[in-house]
Protein backbone atom coordinates (compact mmCIF):
# COMPACT_ATOMS: atom_id res chain seq x y z
CA UNK A 1 0.00 0.00 0.00
CA UNK A 2 1.63 3.52 -1.11
CA UNK A 3 1.04 5.74 2.45
CA UNK A 4 1.80 8.63 0.47
CA UNK A 5 -0.88 8.37 -2.41
CA UNK A 6 -3.16 7.56 0.33
CA UNK A 7 -2.33 9.90 2.45
CA UNK A 8 -2.75 12.40 -0.83
CA UNK A 9 -6.01 11.50 -1.56
CA UNK A 10 -7.03 11.62 2.44
CA UNK A 11 -5.86 14.89 1.95
CA UNK A 12 -8.08 15.94 -1.16
CA UNK A 13 -11.15 14.49 -0.10
CA UNK A 14 -10.60 16.39 3.31
CA UNK A 15 -9.74 19.58 1.43
CA UNK A 16 -13.07 19.25 -1.34
CA UNK A 17 -15.19 18.81 2.02
CA UNK A 18 -14.07 21.72 3.60
CA UNK A 19 -14.92 23.65 0.38
CA UNK A 20 -18.11 22.04 -0.21
CA UNK A 21 -19.02 22.76 3.44
CA UNK A 22 -18.08 26.43 3.00
CA UNK A 23 -19.88 26.83 0.16
CA UNK A 24 -23.17 25.54 1.80
CA UNK A 25 -22.88 28.10 4.40
CA UNK A 26 -21.94 31.32 2.31
CA UNK A 27 -18.64 31.41 3.00
CA UNK A 28 -16.98 30.62 -0.05
CA UNK A 29 -17.15 31.48 -3.88
CA UNK A 30 -18.35 28.73 -5.98
CA UNK A 31 -17.40 28.64 -9.65
CA UNK A 32 -20.44 28.58 -11.76
CA UNK A 33 -20.73 26.48 -15.04
CA UNK A 34 -22.44 28.35 -18.04
CA UNK A 35 -26.27 28.34 -18.62
CA UNK A 36 -25.84 26.29 -22.18
CA UNK A 37 -24.45 23.63 -20.18
CA UNK A 38 -26.92 23.59 -17.74
CA UNK A 39 -29.56 23.45 -19.71
CA UNK A 40 -27.71 20.36 -21.02
CA UNK A 41 -27.80 18.94 -17.66
CA UNK A 42 -31.10 19.77 -16.91
CA UNK A 43 -32.09 17.85 -20.22
CA UNK A 44 -30.49 15.01 -19.82
CA UNK A 45 -32.00 15.07 -15.71
CA UNK A 46 -35.48 14.49 -17.67
CA UNK A 47 -34.37 11.92 -20.37
CA UNK A 48 -32.88 9.77 -17.37
CA UNK A 49 -36.19 10.37 -15.54
CA UNK A 50 -38.28 9.73 -18.04
CA UNK A 51 -37.09 7.12 -19.79
CA UNK A 52 -37.03 5.19 -16.12
CA UNK A 53 -40.80 5.41 -15.66
CA UNK A 54 -41.51 4.29 -19.44
CA UNK A 55 -39.15 1.00 -18.43
CA UNK A 56 -40.92 0.61 -15.51
CA UNK A 57 -44.57 1.57 -17.02
CA UNK A 58 -43.42 -0.87 -20.33
CA UNK A 59 -42.40 -3.89 -17.81
CA UNK A 60 -45.72 -3.65 -15.88
CA UNK A 61 -47.54 -4.01 -18.97
CA UNK A 62 -45.72 -6.60 -20.60
CA UNK A 63 -44.87 -8.87 -17.50
CA UNK A 64 -47.76 -7.55 -15.35
CA UNK A 65 -46.57 -10.40 -12.13
CA UNK A 66 -43.89 -8.63 -10.09
CA UNK A 67 -42.04 -11.92 -9.40
CA UNK A 68 -42.23 -13.07 -12.80
CA UNK A 69 -40.26 -9.76 -13.35
CA UNK A 70 -37.67 -10.26 -10.60
CA UNK A 71 -37.04 -13.78 -12.00
CA UNK A 72 -36.88 -12.32 -15.51
CA UNK A 73 -34.12 -10.20 -14.23
CA UNK A 74 -32.07 -12.88 -12.49
CA UNK A 75 -31.54 -14.85 -14.94
CA UNK A 76 -30.93 -12.25 -16.93
CA UNK A 77 -28.27 -11.47 -14.91
CA UNK A 78 -27.02 -15.34 -14.75
CA UNK A 79 -28.00 -17.03 -17.58
CA UNK A 80 -28.06 -14.05 -20.28
CA UNK A 81 -32.07 -14.99 -20.88
CA UNK A 82 -35.65 -14.77 -19.61
CA UNK A 83 -37.24 -18.20 -18.29
CA UNK A 84 -39.92 -19.68 -20.84
CA UNK A 85 -42.80 -20.02 -19.04
CA UNK A 86 -46.08 -20.55 -20.47
CA UNK A 87 -48.86 -17.78 -20.39
CA UNK A 88 -52.16 -17.59 -18.58
CA UNK A 89 -53.77 -17.60 -21.41
CA UNK A 90 -51.95 -20.84 -22.34
CA UNK A 91 -52.91 -22.45 -18.90
CA UNK A 92 -56.78 -21.23 -19.15
CA UNK A 93 -56.74 -23.13 -22.85
CA UNK A 94 -54.88 -26.28 -21.71
CA UNK A 95 -57.48 -26.42 -18.77
CA UNK A 96 -60.34 -26.18 -21.43
CA UNK A 97 -58.65 -28.72 -23.89
CA UNK A 98 -58.36 -31.53 -20.95
CA UNK A 99 -62.13 -30.73 -19.84
CA UNK A 100 -63.51 -30.86 -23.17
CA UNK A 101 -61.68 -34.23 -23.63
CA UNK A 102 -62.64 -35.79 -20.38
CA UNK A 103 -66.61 -34.34 -21.23
CA UNK A 104 -66.18 -35.85 -24.51
CA UNK A 105 -65.63 -34.41 -27.83
CA UNK A 106 -69.16 -35.65 -28.77
CA UNK A 107 -70.59 -33.52 -26.78
CA UNK A 108 -71.49 -30.04 -27.48
CA UNK A 109 -70.01 -28.62 -24.51
CA UNK A 110 -67.07 -30.68 -24.80
CA UNK A 111 -66.56 -29.73 -28.63
CA UNK A 112 -67.15 -26.23 -27.51
CA UNK A 113 -64.68 -26.88 -24.79
CA UNK A 114 -62.03 -28.02 -27.50
CA UNK A 115 -62.65 -25.11 -29.81
CA UNK A 116 -62.10 -22.39 -27.27
CA UNK A 117 -59.27 -23.97 -25.27
CA UNK A 118 -57.12 -24.69 -28.68
CA UNK A 119 -58.34 -20.91 -29.50
CA UNK A 120 -56.81 -19.59 -25.85
CA UNK A 121 -53.67 -21.08 -26.40
CA UNK A 122 -53.13 -19.71 -29.41
CA UNK A 123 -53.64 -16.38 -28.15
CA UNK A 124 -51.06 -17.43 -25.39
CA UNK A 125 -48.71 -18.33 -28.04
CA UNK A 126 -49.45 -14.90 -30.20
CA UNK A 127 -49.12 -13.20 -26.26
CA UNK A 128 -45.39 -14.94 -25.50
CA UNK A 129 -44.05 -13.69 -28.96
CA UNK A 130 -45.38 -10.28 -28.76
CA UNK A 131 -43.67 -9.77 -25.19
CA UNK A 132 -40.39 -11.29 -26.54
CA UNK A 133 -40.53 -9.23 -29.19
CA UNK A 134 -41.19 -5.62 -27.62
CA UNK A 135 -38.88 -6.76 -25.20
CA UNK A 136 -36.45 -7.14 -27.24
CA UNK A 137 -37.40 -3.68 -29.80
CA UNK A 138 -37.89 -1.51 -26.81
CA UNK A 139 -37.10 -2.92 -23.29
CA UNK A 140 -33.46 -3.82 -24.18
CA UNK A 141 -32.23 -0.65 -26.19
CA UNK A 142 -34.06 1.40 -22.98
CA UNK A 143 -32.43 -0.35 -20.37
CA UNK A 144 -28.96 -0.39 -22.41
CA UNK A 145 -29.43 3.64 -22.81
CA UNK A 146 -29.88 4.39 -18.92
CA UNK A 147 -27.10 1.09 -18.25
CA UNK A 148 -24.46 2.75 -20.53
CA UNK A 149 -24.79 6.25 -21.80
CA UNK A 150 -26.17 7.72 -18.20
CA UNK A 151 -24.47 6.07 -16.09
CA UNK A 152 -21.32 7.31 -18.07
CA UNK A 153 -22.71 11.06 -18.00
CA UNK A 154 -23.71 10.48 -14.21
CA UNK A 155 -20.48 9.54 -13.36
CA UNK A 156 -18.83 11.79 -15.43
CA UNK A 157 -20.68 15.11 -14.17
CA UNK A 158 -19.26 13.28 -10.57
CA UNK A 159 -16.28 13.65 -11.30
CA UNK A 160 -16.88 17.55 -12.96
CA UNK A 161 -18.21 18.12 -9.93
CA UNK A 162 -14.76 17.34 -7.82
CA UNK A 163 -12.71 18.91 -9.89
CA UNK A 164 -14.91 22.22 -9.50
CA UNK A 165 -13.99 21.93 -5.56
CA UNK A 166 -11.03 21.34 -6.46
CA UNK A 167 -10.67 24.42 -8.34
CA UNK A 168 -12.30 26.67 -6.26
CA UNK A 169 -10.14 25.47 -3.43
CA UNK A 170 -7.14 26.33 -5.60
CA UNK A 171 -8.38 29.47 -5.94
CA UNK A 172 -8.97 30.42 -2.16
CA UNK A 173 -5.78 28.96 -1.41
CA UNK A 174 -4.44 31.42 -4.13
CA UNK A 175 -6.08 34.32 -2.35
CA UNK A 176 -4.75 33.43 1.37
CA UNK A 177 -1.53 33.37 -0.34
CA UNK A 178 -1.75 37.04 -2.16
CA UNK A 179 -2.83 38.12 1.42
CA UNK A 180 -0.32 36.35 2.92
CA UNK A 181 2.19 37.74 0.57
CA UNK A 182 1.08 41.20 0.64
CA UNK A 183 0.81 41.74 4.69
CA UNK A 184 4.70 40.39 4.55
CA UNK A 185 5.67 42.82 1.77
CA UNK A 186 4.84 45.73 3.94
CA UNK A 187 7.23 44.80 7.00
CA UNK A 188 11.18 45.12 7.32
CA UNK A 189 13.21 43.00 5.28
CA UNK A 190 16.37 43.43 7.69
CA UNK A 191 14.78 41.11 10.36
CA UNK A 192 15.97 37.42 9.07
CA UNK A 193 12.66 35.77 10.66
CA UNK A 194 10.40 38.69 8.52
CA UNK A 195 12.63 37.96 5.18
CA UNK A 196 12.01 34.63 6.27
CA UNK A 197 8.27 34.78 6.27
CA UNK A 198 8.32 36.82 3.55
CA UNK A 199 10.19 33.69 0.94
CA UNK A 200 7.87 31.74 2.22
CA UNK A 201 4.55 33.40 1.15
CA UNK A 202 6.29 34.12 -1.83
CA UNK A 203 7.06 30.16 -2.41
CA UNK A 204 3.64 29.41 -1.08
CA UNK A 205 1.75 31.98 -3.79
CA UNK A 206 3.68 30.13 -6.28
CA UNK A 207 2.48 27.05 -5.47
CA UNK A 208 -0.99 28.27 -5.37
CA UNK A 209 -0.76 29.57 -8.76
CA UNK A 210 0.64 26.29 -10.14
CA UNK A 211 -1.91 24.56 -8.76
CA UNK A 212 -4.27 26.66 -9.83
CA UNK A 213 -3.20 26.57 -13.73
CA UNK A 214 -3.72 22.95 -13.21
CA UNK A 215 -6.83 22.44 -11.58
CA UNK A 216 -8.45 25.04 -14.17
CA UNK A 217 -6.96 22.76 -16.84
CA UNK A 218 -8.18 20.03 -15.10
CA UNK A 219 -11.89 21.33 -14.92
CA UNK A 220 -11.65 22.69 -18.12
CA UNK A 221 -10.59 19.29 -20.27
CA UNK A 222 -13.67 18.13 -17.65
CA UNK A 223 -16.11 20.53 -18.68
CA UNK A 224 -15.53 19.27 -22.10
CA UNK A 225 -16.17 15.66 -21.50
CA UNK A 226 -19.24 15.87 -19.83
CA UNK A 227 -20.77 18.69 -22.69
CA UNK A 228 -20.30 16.16 -25.39
CA UNK A 229 -21.46 13.63 -23.46
CA UNK A 230 -24.55 15.71 -22.45
CA UNK A 231 -24.85 17.10 -26.07
CA UNK A 232 -25.32 12.97 -27.01
CA UNK A 233 -28.45 12.72 -24.58
CA UNK A 234 -30.67 14.85 -27.48
CA UNK A 235 -29.36 12.51 -30.56
CA UNK A 236 -30.27 9.76 -28.68
CA UNK A 237 -33.77 10.74 -28.84
CA UNK A 238 -33.47 9.75 -32.35
CA UNK A 239 -33.26 5.94 -31.86
CA UNK A 240 -35.79 5.81 -29.28
CA UNK A 241 -38.17 7.05 -31.70
CA UNK A 242 -37.20 4.03 -33.54
CA UNK A 243 -37.26 1.81 -31.09
CA UNK A 244 -41.09 2.89 -29.88
CA UNK A 245 -42.07 2.37 -33.43
CA UNK A 246 -40.85 -1.29 -32.92
CA UNK A 247 -43.36 -1.25 -29.76
CA UNK A 248 -46.09 -0.25 -32.06
CA UNK A 249 -45.58 -2.30 -34.90
CA UNK A 250 -44.87 -5.70 -32.22
CA UNK A 251 -48.75 -4.27 -30.33
CA UNK A 252 -50.60 -3.82 -33.75
CA UNK A 253 -49.40 -7.44 -35.21
CA UNK A 254 -50.13 -9.16 -32.16
CA UNK A 255 -54.00 -7.48 -31.76
CA UNK A 256 -54.25 -8.17 -35.18
CA UNK A 257 -53.51 -11.79 -34.67
CA UNK A 258 -55.36 -12.42 -31.57
CA UNK A 259 -58.42 -10.45 -33.72
CA UNK A 260 -58.41 -13.16 -36.41
CA UNK A 261 -58.52 -16.24 -33.93
CA UNK A 262 -61.18 -14.62 -31.99
CA UNK A 263 -63.38 -14.04 -35.51
CA UNK A 264 -62.62 -17.96 -36.07
CA UNK A 265 -63.26 -19.12 -33.28
CA UNK A 266 -66.55 -17.28 -33.18
CA UNK A 267 -67.31 -19.00 -36.62
CA UNK A 268 -66.35 -22.33 -35.03
CA UNK A 269 -68.71 -21.95 -32.13
CA UNK A 270 -71.68 -21.19 -34.78
CA UNK A 271 -71.42 -24.82 -35.75
CA UNK A 272 -71.89 -26.17 -32.08
CA UNK A 273 -75.55 -27.41 -31.87
CA UNK A 274 -77.36 -25.34 -29.02
CA UNK A 275 -80.67 -25.87 -28.01
CA UNK A 276 -81.77 -22.74 -25.41
CA UNK A 277 -85.32 -24.72 -25.32
CA UNK A 278 -83.42 -27.75 -24.19
CA UNK A 279 -81.52 -26.00 -20.87
CA UNK A 280 -84.76 -24.06 -20.00
CA UNK A 281 -86.13 -27.18 -19.90
CA UNK A 282 -83.51 -28.70 -17.61
CA UNK A 283 -83.15 -25.51 -15.53
CA UNK A 284 -87.28 -25.65 -14.66
CA UNK A 285 -87.46 -29.54 -14.41
CA UNK A 286 -88.98 -30.61 -11.12
CA UNK A 287 -86.91 -32.81 -8.66
CA UNK A 288 -88.56 -36.12 -8.30
CA UNK A 289 -88.03 -38.85 -5.41
CA UNK A 290 -89.17 -42.50 -5.57
CA UNK A 291 -90.18 -43.98 -2.22
CA UNK A 292 -91.40 -47.43 -2.77
CA UNK A 293 -91.96 -47.82 -6.30
CA UNK A 294 -93.66 -44.57 -5.45
CA UNK A 295 -92.85 -41.25 -7.88
CA UNK A 296 -93.08 -37.64 -5.37
CA UNK A 297 -93.03 -34.77 -6.90
CA UNK A 298 -92.08 -31.69 -4.95
CA UNK A 299 -93.63 -29.67 -6.19
CA UNK A 300 -96.97 -31.06 -5.79
CA UNK A 301 -99.41 -29.78 -3.34
CA UNK A 302 -100.14 -33.21 -2.33
CA UNK A 303 -97.53 -33.99 -1.78
CA UNK A 304 -96.46 -35.08 1.77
Amino acid sequence: MDLKKLAGQAGQFLTRAVQYTEEKIGSAEKTELDRHFESLSLQADAARQWTEKLVIGAEAVLIPNPGNRVEDMIFEKIEKRRPNRLSNLEYLGLDMVQAGNDFGSGTPYGSALLKVGGAEQRLGLLEREFVSNAIQGYLQPMRKFLDTEMKTITRERRLLETKRLDLDACKSRLRKARSMDGQSSHKDAVDPKVLVAQLQAEQELLEAEAELRKAQADFDRQTEITKLLLEGVRSSQAAHLRHLNELVEAQAQYYEQCHKVMTDVQKEMASVPFNPSAVGAFDNSVPVFQINDEEIDLKSPSSP
